[in-house]
């Protein structure tokens, strides 16, 4: 039986880990074959396995996480497959895939991307006008920057408009010497993932952290949205990509609480 979702030979030379991992997972869609998606146990961590055969990342290395909550994700999502396996509908399983083929060969080059949000966060830029949605942003976003002061000692500078305003050097070393904490390639592609689809490091730190649920955090990163939306009107297509965007988001979430329950495993990675 031929691995799953190898049908790439030749990994992409694009240097940034996470787009090459991403491109490793642009690949036919291979039809379901299995009966059922399993947890293992083993060393270096969990594996997941499909009728007793390992599954493999697009770059043919084993799919193997630290935690058996994290691996039962993956599962699931095998499991939830029909007729062909969809990785469009297993976000866990591409975000453990990009963590695998791409994040563990440089975590640290992500982790600065991350950093480098924090550097124009969302939640620092505040609309000048209309009255109304200056308070919303003021309700939902002022929280979050106060808890970035007091529980990460970031204190972030605000700014009216779209210009952008440094942040100090206080602020944005605070927040590096938290993302130590996400080393774990794993921890390091879900934490990315939430902060690129929100465009906020404080909002995913806080997920991160417990400090917020992630349906809070989404709804406070498309404040803005909501607002035109409510005054003129939805966009279909539009929306229905934000949807999509979102289950990427609530994914990242899960996985990364799942990577923190029970007993943890360093898995190796094995090519």
């Amino acid at each position: 039986m031929r691995d799953i979702l190898n049908d790439l030979n030749q990994a992409p030379s694009d240097p940034d880990p996470m787009r090459r991992a991403q491109a490793l997972m642009k690949t036919p869609l291979p039809k379901r074959f299995y009966a059922r998606a399993d947890v293992a146990s083993g060393e270096g961590g969990f594996a997941v396995e499909l009728d007793g055969r390992p599954v493999k990342t697009p770059a043919h290395r084993a799919l193997v996480v630290p935690t058996e909550a994290a691996a039962r994700l993956v599962a699931d999502e095998f499991d939830g497959q029909s007729d062909v396996i969809d990785p469009g509908t297993m976000p866990v399983t591409r975000i453990v895939n990009t963590a695998i083929d791409g994040v563990a060969d440089d975590t640290q080059a992500v982790l600065e991307d991350v950093l480098r949000f924090a550097g124009s966060d969302l939640l620092c830029y505040r609309a000048p006008g209309p009255e109304g949605l200056v308070a919303r942003q003021t309700d939902l976003w002022d929280p979050q920057v106060e808890w970035a002061a007091s529980a990460l000692g970031a204190r972030f500078v605000l700014a009216e408009g779209v210009m952008h305003v440094n942040q100090p050097a206080e602020a944005i070393s605070a927040v590096g010497v938290h993302l130590v904490a996400f080393h774990d390639p794993f921890a390091a592609a879900a934490l990315h993932t939430m902060v690129t689809l929100t465009g906020s490091t404080i909002l995913g730190l806080a997920v991160a952290k417990g400090a917020l649920n992630p349906e809070e955090a989404w709804k406070a990163a498309h404040l803005d949205e909501d607002w035109t939306n409510e005054h003129w009107g939805e966009d279909h297509d539009a929306m229905q990509r934000r949807a999509a965007r979102e289950r990427e988001f609530l994914a990242a979430a899960a996985l990364l609480a799942a990577l923190n329950r029970g007993p943890r495993q360093e898995p190796s990675v094995v090519l």
